[in-house]
């Protein structure tokens, strides 16, 4: 173990690591069962409280918060230490699932998924924070098959009690599943974690969060609405845009006058840090093209179970854990561009497999190109964590680790907009084009039916067709675009300095 990280444990030698690790891994298995239990039982929730349109708002609300937070979350990790951020971050998260189980509308659900979202920027990000400061790089390598075992048992857990609960209990648990392990958690992180953090005054960026809340805010709204509510080129969606270019101009001339940033440009500097968090922008956005639509697919075309398309969904989750395993003895032996690259091909292969799924090629089809993407995630992810902590000290780690967390959550958060938009905006141009005359004018809301398997019963026969047919072409228009971003990822990764280690 080398001096410099003997230097960071120092004060902290009563940290009982294995306690801390276990405590870890429980909150960011509380983060990563709750994209797969949420996206299995949209579906059924939908279909209770209606509101197809504002089926995306679902996700862009919690990532809309979680975007904005984890920065100043990270920021504050730095002065303030991991354990009282972390902490408040669960304190939030529990609250928000307990309200967002409470819900009767779509609004009550949106406005509580964004309290949810505020709790959840602080778990993943500083949750893999202190597994950096605990253990020195060849460890961290190593301890990515613990934390991947995590993602492993989500993956299987998470749809299958997802898929139970809506069956045979309701919708409303999938949010509270998570309550008695986040008091775990908690518990295991005020008893076992001890930090030494200099104590000195500090000046918070409150003006660069307020800038960067309204500039993505306005940027979600309008990829969400427009072409939907508004015409693109409308005066609305013009001043939307305008807001939120400012807003973000104005929050990088901030953050470079600052006295402490609350995202250092600095870091940004290093190429491969660069690098890694555009590509993890990029591959955010395929992230939650998959995840938010895939089980909408899966049981309104396909007329599968919630089970059926939890488990679809499960292999991207399956193959994350698996290549993440992996990843970490690659780079250490092959380097982190390596590993990327690998990444990168997994990632087009699980693409096209999307981009030329068909109602007729069944939930395997599905399940295969979510297993190639889950590789390829876990691939690039890892590789691109071990990268940033290995190049950044105990002062920005918090926020290294948190910008690269901030990109994939901003690419979640802009790909949930605009792929939604698409989606919507499609789904009307077709509804319009080859509607006319049918029975009971369908409409966008109309599609709420085909993700209720007794409603969709009751259907005459062409109107559910042509339901199916418009959700078939408006998802077929959108895994494009997932396969898009996944051919950009990879011409970014080819970039990556050729060195092993950073």
């Amino acid at each position: 173990m080398g001096e410099g990280f003997k230097k960071e444990l120092a004060g902290k030698k009563q940290t009982r690591r294995p306690f801390v690790l276990a405590s870890v891994m429980l909150a960011m298995f509380m983060g990563a069962i709750e994209a797969t239990i949420v996206s299995t039982a949209m579906p059924a929730i939908v279909g209770e409280l209606g509101g197809f349109s504002l089926y995306s708002w679902v996700f862009s609300a919690y990532l809309l918060m979680n975007s904005v937070t984890v920065l100043i979350y990270g920021k504050l990790a730095d002065l303030f230490g991991r354990k009282p951020v972390l902490l408040f971050g669960l304190t939030v998260f529990m609250i928000g699932s307990i309200l967002c189980g409470l819900a009767e509308n779509m609004k009550m659900l949106i406005v509580f998924r964004l309290i949810q979202g505020f709790g959840a920027g602080a778990v993943m990000p500083i949750a893999t924070t202190i597994v950096g400061d605990i253990y020195n790089t060849e460890e961290r390598a190593k301890i990515q098959g613990y934390l991947s075992s995590v993602w492993g048992i989500s993956a299987i857990l998470g749809p299958a009690i997802g898929g139970l609960l809506v069956e045979y209990v309701s919708w409303h648990y999938v949010f509270w599943v998570n309550i008695p392990l986040g008091i775990l958690s908690m518990l295991g992180l005020w008893v076992f974690l001890h930090e030494k953090v200099e104590k000195k005054d500090h000046e918070i960026d409150y003006i660069g969060a307020i800038l960067l809340t309204v500039g993505i805010s306005s940027l979600m709204y309008i990829l969400v609405e427009g072409g939907h509510r508004w015409n693109w080129l409308s005066l609305p969606s013009a001043a939307f845009f305008l807001i939120s270019f400012v807003a973000l101009t104005l929050f990088v001339f901030n953050e470079k006058r600052a006295a402490e940033p609350m995202m250092p440009f600095s870091i940004w500097k290093e190429k491969s840090i660069f690098i890694a968090n555009i590509v993890s922008l990029t591959t955010g956005v395929m992230l939650i093209g998959i995840s938010s639509f895939l089980p909408a697919f899966v049981q309104g075309v396909m007329e599968q179970s919630p089970i059926v398309a939890g488990f679809a969904l499960t292999a991207m989750s399956i193959g994350w854990p698996i290549a993440s395993t992996f990843a970490g003895k690659i780079s250490l032996a092959k380097g982190y561009r390596f590993t990327c690259m690998a990444g990168g091909l997994m990632l087009i292969v699980g693409g096209a497999f999307f981009a030329t799924m068909s109602p007729a090629a069944g939930p395997v089809w599905a399940a295969v190109g979510s297993f190639f993407t889950g590789v390829g995630m876990g691939l690039t992810s890892t590789a691109f964590i071990l990268l940033i902590q290995g190049t950044v000290g105990w002062q920005q780690r918090g926020i290294a680790t948190a910008s690269n967390m901030f990109m994939r959550n901003l690419g979640n958060t802009i790909g949930a907009a605009l792929l939604g938009g698409i989606l919507n905006s499609r789904f009307m141009a077709y509804l319009e084009k080859n509607g006319t005359g049918a029975e009971g004018n369908p409409s966008l809301e109309t599609a709420n039916l085909l993700l209720d398997a007794n409603e969709r019963a009751a259907l005459p026969g062409n109107v559910k067709s042509l339901l199916q047919e418009g959700l078939t072409v408006s998802l077929h228009t959108v895994y494009i675009g997932v396969l898009l971003f996944a051919v950009i990822s990879m011409a970014l990764i080819v970039f990556l300095p050729k060195k092993k280690q950073a």
